[in-house]
């Protein structure tokens, strides 16, 4: 796990990527824009050789999540795993040509994807918050990549240490969640299927992993019962504008407005 490789400006929102190799194989999970390129590619050089990478996956199609996509299909000779839904946008991201029989596109009940002696799994996690999205989980480590859900909203260093206590990390992020996942019916969907898996670790795209039994468990309590998205719109959300936009350069944090 890579938490750290953008400048701490305030201009990006931390994101973390992640490497993971099975006896000599491969993958990097999410590896993100452009502005964490070069710094990803130089630490992934201490554990293993990027050009051998096997596979990209990408959780869904964000720019946060797969904007660097050209230069890894230049690097490397990695092909791209993202739900079909973005098969055909992502090579948006790259010169002509360069995805050409170079992307799995998932189908919406997901898979398993072998790697090295074992697999990863494809777990179906649609509108949390993207239509066409997944989470990953490896069976050996028993953690659970699951992009933007579970997401908090600190910096690199804060989020390189696990949490083991839910109640006072929901304050960085129950505005996030609120925002970014689109409803509750969606959530209670998920955590009925999460709760199937073996998992030592729930690990976001953003922010600080979850870990052990009762934190795990106490993430679960709490997005099954969280309103969001949807849930938090009415008629007052769609009126026709009539304040006028302010073009200096925005202060705060937008990620955490509701509405």
């Amino acid at each position: 796990m890579f938490t750290d490789l953008m400048e701490e400006d305030g201009q990006a929102v931390q994101a973390n990527q992640f490497l993971v190799v099975d006896h000599g194989v491969g993958a990097v999970i999410d590896p993100g824009g452009n502005l964490a390129y070069n710094e990803l590619y130089l630490a992934l050089s201490r554990w293993f050789a990027p050009r051998e990478l096997s596979y990209v996956l990408a959780s869904h199609a964000d720019p946060d999540i797969i904007a660097s996509l050209d230069r890894w299909m230049s690097s490397t000779n990695a092909k791209l795993v993202i739900s079909r839904i973005w098969e055909r946008f992502v090579p948006h991201f790259t010169k002509a040509g360069k995805t050409e029989d170079r992307v799995i596109g998932v189908p919406d009940t997901g898979g398993r994807l072998a790697l090295g002696r074992s697999e990863l799994w494809l777990v179906p996690a649609h509108f949390l918050h993207s239509e066409g999205n997944f989470h990953f989980y490896d069976p050996v480590s028993r953690i659970l990549f699951t992009g933007d859900l579970g997401v908090s909203m600190m910096n690199g260093e804060q989020a390189r240490t696990p949490v083991k206590d839910l109640k006072p990390h929901i304050p960085k992020m129950e505005g996030f969640h609120r925002r970014y996942m689109v409803s509750n019916k969606i959530l209670r969907l998920w955590v009925q299927m999460a709760r199937r898996l073996d998992v030592r670790m729930l690990v976001p795209q953003h922010g600080a992993p979850i870990t052990g039994s009762k934190a795990i468990a106490d993430f679960y309590d709490w997005v099954e019962s969280l309103s969001c998205g949807i849930d938090l719109f009415d008629d007052r959300n769609y009126q026709l504008p009539t304040a006028t936009i302010d073009a200096r350069p925005a202060r705060g944090n937008p990620l955490l407005r509701v509405a």
